[in-house]
């Protein structure tokens, strides 16, 4: 119950291999820039994205959409 209603969360290598091989360094740079899909992070300092939060990030990204 409680994973329906958080939505599937990522580990920051899930996210890796959705976005094509975007390499560690360029994600945590990305993150330190302010350009990152918003993460959650778990009290073991580990770091968790949601599903809806990468989809609705990889939409804002996309050229030719109005």
């Amino acid at each position: 119950m409680a994973c329906e209603l958080l939505g599937e969360l990522l580990t920051v290598r899930e996210v890796l291999g959705e976005l094509g091989g975007v390499s560690r360094r360029t994600f945590y740079r990305w993150r330190e820039l302010g350009i990152a899909p918003v993460c959650i992070r778990l009290p073991n300092g580990e770091l968790r994205v949601r599903r809806s939060v990468l989809n609705a990030w990889l939409e804002e990204r996309a050229e030719g959409t109005a």
